[in-house]
């Protein structure tokens, strides 16, 4: 007898983030955070108790490469002079 595994693609566990390590992701302090997630601008974060919040990981790594990719001049494809 021949047994079928189901395949299943590979899907990357996210994380909770707290706010010291978004931070440190960010560059951002506590307020500029607070801010920017108020105008929607910034991911929104999660209540993980009563008295704690975090951010999904993946959420914040995404806003981050949303401000890297603008910066980076056009037609600069990881080439070097």
């Amino acid at each position: 007898m021949q047994l079928v595994s189901e395949t299943r693609p590979q899907v990357r566990q996210d994380r909770l983030l707290r706010r010291a390590e978004v931070s440190r992701l960010t560059g951002l302090g506590r307020t500029s955070i607070y801010t920017l997630e108020r105008k929607g601008e910034f991911p929104a974060r999660v209540r993980i108790t009563e008295r704690s919040v975090a951010w999904a990981e993946s959420a914040v790594l995404q806003w981050v490469q949303d401000r890297i990719a603008p910066a980076k001049p056009a037609g600069d494809e990881g080439h070097t002079s």
